[in-house]
């Protein structure tokens, strides 16, 4: 039962970090599961994202998915393309941290509903926070967004493998955060 919840806390702590960023968990699980020491053991049919072509794959979409985010307005565009894509990537770090034996409906239903809904809140809050900040700024402060936005994703994937527990208390005190700055905002004044 411990192990059930521990995979699960993991896949949650990664599927919120790919709502921030959504190759940089993959390339951490890529090389946790490659790691001697066996930090991070991925379940059945999963082993192919610890295999080299995997690897250089996650590095070079890494790279290129950051660097993308430092270009004002192409940020913009890319979370067009990214918020799908990191609900799939947040439902497959999901469905392959969960190594316990438990039925592949349950599996699956738990990688798309939690997995998956917990990458598109997080995709959900930075895509409004960029387009907030493209607005306000003229997109001069997105490229500090998008380093928040890469640290966050790189450190949440580290806690999500390593801490588990202390990664699903701070995915809560996210959700927390963001959810209530972007439904309880204060509408701006209106001067007459």
């Amino acid at each position: 039962m411990v192990d059930t919840v521990l995979s699960l806390l993991i896949g949650l702590g990664l599927a919120a970090a790919c709502g921030f960023r959504v190759f940089v968990p993959l390339l951490i699980m890529s090389l946790a599961s490659r790691a001697e020491v066996g930090h991070l053991v991925l379940g059945d049919n999963f082993a192919w994202i610890g295999s080299t072509p995997a690897l250089i794959a996650f590095a070079a979409a890494t790279l290129l998915e950051i660097a993308g985010y430092y270009i004002p307005w192409v940020d913009n565009l890319l979370d067009t393309v990214a918020t799908p894509t990191a609900i799939v990537a947040g439902i497959l770090v999901t469905a392959s941290s969960m190594t316990m034996d438990v039925s592949p409906f349950l599996k699956w239903t738990l990688a798309v509903v939690a997995g998956g809904g917990t990458t598109a809140a997080f995709q959900g809050i930075t895509a409004f926070a960029r387009h907030v900040s493209s607005f306000t700024t003229g997109g001069l402060g997105n490229p500090v967004l998008a380093t928040a936005e890469a640290g966050g994703s790189a450190l949440l994937s580290v806690l999500a493998i390593t801490l588990p527990v202390l990664a699903f208390v701070l995915v809560v005190g996210l959700l927390y955060i963001g959810l209530k700055k972007l439904l309880f905002r204060r509408p701006a004044a209106r001067t007459a």
